[in-house]
């Protein structure tokens, strides 16, 4: 069976910067302002300055080091600058320049052969970097003089490592400016990649992802039609009360690696498709009371951040309710993807009014996402006349203009649960010179393997779990999600993991891997019968055996966007 969203959906043939900076569809205007440091919001951008922004990186760059000189696509500019304002005004320069954009995430660059080899492409021009991770880029083995440092705050600055190179942002005459390539051939946008992600590598060799013209124009275009159409229409009715979300209201924090999909397109393009303004956060570790700080003096809007996050926060306000009261009072959107939200924290923040303004009329919309790099991001979107006490849990519904099988581990076809296989505009050119990944990736007519295990119902989709976590015992097989759903149910447990353990011929049994909550720890229970009560807990609810037993750990290692390291899991469990 294929399933398909209800909602119809063109997307429109324009390469991404036409489609930002000169069509109707994008709701920001020259005045607009689109980008500011959090801790000097009154000093932003508009969109008339990132256009000039970029049309001088753009020119700079094909002169200094002729990215693009040969061709569109064909030159590759790698970046592990950390999030900072002028961020997408380099990345809007690289695309105009007919380069490649490449993010290289801090799962790559811890380790260094990773990093050098990434780095190491004969198509790789330049490798941008930011002051807290120069000493990185210059171990990467890329001369200094390709080595690119940006400084967005007090005033712009992007210079070679080793000085000698410097774009002059005081030189606004034609002759310093490149405008770009305007593509409306659909074949085209299909064929010409503007962004390269490598993949994490938890499950493998770091591998890239190329990303279309189309791609990046469908992920921003699809969601936001269907949310302009139901709000636009709530408006007119009456139904809306308060600011509409995307209107000159729009206000988002990127807080979350840039290196990502989620910050390429939740920070670089989706926001100013909306007209919205986003504000950075200066780099270092995650500072929660911080983050409460700026959501509540920015009056932030949307964002879209990682299930821990949302998890912290439901937390804070069961233990320190004063903490966030009223923090999020302006928040009407709020996305989460990247791994499964936690129920508690949906539960949490709708029951006790955590985001939004419920008072006022004002809730906000919790929408979980579901998707991946290869997807260009989410290929679900939960519709805001959809979201509702009935649907926790739900990833949404597929973006129009996507597909998806569902199929059994003989890739037969299934329903309602099975490995979910997708077509659609989002789907990933391939991999990046790696045409063995590419044939495992694709099943010959064509199909995107997920390797997710996804349930349908209604309309929408739930997500379950990675098919190769599945945890087999003999013809029996169980998904770690299931048991960390419950476990997350006990009072005594903050975190929780399972992985499967050998366990004789059979296979392997689940194993949890547990945070104690604070009122365990402050109980000073004997964790021996914890570990009891756990295992009875787990076989009261699920009818299965937490064969493996308990492990008790200070924290579960995770990846920046929430996802479970389940291979540091399998060495500490060894």
């Amino acid at each position: 069976m294929i399933y398909g969203s209800q909602e119809t959906g063109a997307v429109p043939s324009l390469d991404l910067l036409t489609l930002l900076f000169d069509s109707e569809h994008c709701l920001a205007k020259e005045n607009t302002p689109l980008h500011a440091e959090a801790e000097e919001p009154a000093k932003s951008i508009n969109k008339s300055g990132v256009r000039l922004l970029a049309q001088q990186i753009a020119h700079f760059l094909r002169v200094e080091y002729g990215v693009g000189k040969h061709g569109h696509g064909k030159n590759i500019v790698a970046s592990i600058c950390s999030g900072q304002s002028r961020l997408p005004c380099f990345f809007f320069g690289v695309v105009a320049a007919e380069g490649v954009y490449s993010a290289v995430s801090s799962a790559i660059t811890s380790n260094i052969d990773s990093f050098k080899n990434v780095l190491a492409d004969p198509d790789t021009k330049v490798l941008l970097c930011s002051a807290d991770t120069k000493e990185l880029a210059l171990k990467s083995g890329m001369k200094p003089s390709n080595i690119l440092i940006l400084k967005s705050y007090p005033e712009i600055q992007l210079k070679s490592a080793d000085g000698n190179i410097q774009c002059n942002f005081a030189a606004t005459g034609p002759q310093n400016l490149l405008d770009w390539k305007k593509v409306t051939d659909a074949d085209e946008l299909q064929k010409t990649p503007g962004c390269l992600i490598y993949s994490s590598g938890t499950t493998g060799a770091p591998k890239g992802v190329l990303i279309s013209h189309e791609n990046m124009v469908a992920e921003a275009i699809l969601p936001s039609n269907i949310n302009r159409r139901i709000w636009n229409g709530w408006a007119e009715s009456g139904k809306l009360v308060g600011e509409r979300p995307l209107s000159n209201g729009y206000r988002t924090l990127a807080h979350l690696p840039p290196a990502h999909i989620s910050g390429i397109q939740g920070y670089f393009v989706n926001p100013f498709l909306d007209g919205g303004i986003v504000y950075w956060v200066p780099n270092g570790p995650f500072d929660v009371m911080k983050f409460l700080g700026y959501n509540k003096n920015l009056m932030i809007t949307t964002f879209f951040t990682a299930p821990p996050i949302y998890d912290g926060i439901a937390k804070l306000h069961q233990y320190r309710p004063a903490l966030v009261d009223g923090v999020f009072r302006s928040l009407r959107v709020a996305y989460s993807g990247g791994a499964a939200l936690i129920p508690q924290s949906l539960l949490a923040a709708r029951a006790d009014q955590v985001l939004g303004d419920a008072e006022q009329g004002k809730p906000v919309l919790i929408s979980q996402t579901w998707g991946a790099t290869e997807t260009t991001g989410a290929v679900t979107h939960m519709p805001p006349d959809r979201a509702g006490w009935d649907t926790l849990g739900s990833v949404g519904a597929l973006l129009p203009g996507v597909t998806m099988r569902l199929v059994d581990e003989d890739g037969r076809d299934t329903q309602p649960v099975g490995e979910a296989l997708l077509k659609g505009p989002t789907v990933m050119l391939g991999y990046y010179k790696n045409p063995m990944a590419d044939k495992a990736a694709f099943t010959e007519d064509g199909w995107l393997r997920t390797g997710d295990s996804v349930r349908v119902q209604d309309g929408l989709l739930y997500y379950v779990d990675r098919m190769q976590d599945g945890i087999k015992n003999g013809a029996s097989r169980v998904f770690p999600s299931e048991l960390e759903t419950v476990l997350r149910e006990h009072a005594a447990v903050s975190d929780v993991a399972v992985i499967g353990v050998p366990r004789g011929d059979k296979g392997s049994v689940p194993r949890a891997f547990v945070v104690l909550s604070p009122q365990a720890t402050s109980q000073g229970l004997i964790t021996d019968i914890i570990e009891q009560q756990l295992v009875g807990f787990v076989q009261q609810k699920t009818g299965k055996d937490l064969a493996g037993g308990v492990q008790f750990v200070e924290a579960i290692p995770r990846a920046p966007v929430g996802k479970i390291l389940r291979r540091e899991l399998e060495k500490m469990a060894s």
